[in-house]
């Protein structure tokens, strides 16, 4: 995190499974003043197309200055389901100047709405080269005391250069930054977080990024949003006594529908139906809601337009097969059968003839064959 000056038919649907790199996940960004007003949609690319699963903000540094985008952004990241945390820029030396940093880092993180629970990061890669390992080390930890107390979790984020050199970094904490020419091999794999660039740019977004690496659930709230939830193991979601329940998890996968299904505007039957699934066809999914007793699955269509399918009633129920994925980089690939038209396609995967004219650079609209391939 360098410093930020004041400023997704049939058995004929095809998915092409990305190859897993070892290294260099976009799990995680950092945020700031530095790109402006984050919005739902560029949290929301982030999430579809590059997998992220959690933020952190910049809340403040020092005494003195408060990142004037961090509630805004709080709140953006929060609407398009990732995760939010926080971080202060350190300017501390010694263990006053760290508890009354630590004081108002806490102050701003509450007044922006940093929920309860989140981590509140010390970003320390700024302090004087004539401060002690000693002292350096008492003073984090002076710092994470004041932040835990207020009902935050503390890290530490910070150089490689300086782990264990310029203070103490136990294994199973800590965020680390260094940023080689080979991303194949993960690096620092024995703490929460590698961050390993700090030019990342994504569709929709201003400015460039730091991206990381999470090799835990820490950021994530303690929860893994990557594992496919049964509905037969929804006994943990507290339900409401008229709606059923309100739970939403970040998960990718694929599903294999085994019955009719309705795609829909919205995760509730009352959604309107805008598409129809088979038994036989194929969907990827980016997010799973639980709502009025049923498993929702989300994606994102290449048009643009968000849909919900139920996949499964509370209480174990499937209505077809989920398979885990750690991506939303899924090709969805559509083979033309005899009788079909774009507008019929189109209409049944809910997108646009434009849509998939232009993704396949199909002049003649009108003209399609049987067998030919489609991305949707």
């Amino acid at each position: 995190m360098k410093k930020r000056t004041m400023g997704l038919a049939v058995a004929t649907l095809l998915f092409l499974m990305p190859s897993t790199v070892s290294a260099a996940r976009t799990d995680m960004v950092d945020v700031s003043n530095h790109n402006g007003y984050m919005t739902v949609g560029n949290f929301t690319a982030m999430r579809d197309r590059y997998g992220v699963k959690a933020v952190v903000t910049k809340i403040s540094e020092g005494t003195y200055y408060h990142d004037y985008t961090a509630r805004n952004n709080i709140q953006t990241a929060k609407q398009a389901g990732l995760y939010i945390n926080g971080y202060h820029f350190a300017r501390y030396n010694d263990v006053p100047s760290a508890q009354a940093e630590a004081r108002y880092a806490v102050a701003m993180a509450r007044q922006d709405g940093l929920p309860t629970g989140a981590v509140l990061v010390a970003d320390v890669e700024s302090n004087s080269n004539n401060t002690g390992y000693t002292t350096m080390t008492q003073a984090n930890n002076a710092f994470k005391q004041i932040v835990e107390q207020a009902g935050y979790r503390y890290d530490l984020y910070t150089m490689g250069s300086w782990v264990n050199r310029r203070f103490n970094v136990a294994n199973g904490t800590g965020w680390i930054a260094q940023y080689p020419y080979n991303l194949t091999q993960a690096r620092w794999t024995n703490h929460h977080a590698w961050q390993f660039r700090s030019d990342q740019t994504f569709y929709g977004s201003y400015g460039q990024f730091d991206a990381s690496q999470l090799y835990d659930d820490y950021y994530t709230a303690g929860q893994d949003k990557n594992t496919v939830i049964s509905n037969g193991n929804t006994y943990h979601v507290k339900k409401n006594e008229n709606k059923g329940s309100d739970q939403d998890y970040a998960q990718y996968g694929s599903f294999t529908v085994g019955t009719g299904l309705n795609i829909r505007t919205a995760p509730s039957l009352n959604g309107q139906v805008v598409g129809h699934y088979q038994a036989g066809d194929h969907f990827t999914y980016n997010h799973v809601y639980i709502r009025e007793s049923y498993a929702w699955a989300r994606y994102t269509s290449y048009s643009g337009k968000t849909v919900y399918v139920a996949i499964g009633k509370m209480g174990g129920e499937e209505y077809g097969k989920r398979i885990k994925g750690n991506s939303t980089a899924f090709k969805r690939v559509y083979v033309v059968r005899y009788g079909d038209t774009l507008g019929s396609i189109a209409s049944r995967y809910g997108t646009t003839v434009s849509a998939i004219a232009q993704r396949n650079g199909i002049r003649n609209v009108n003209l399609i064959f049987p067998g030919q391939k489609l991305s949707l």
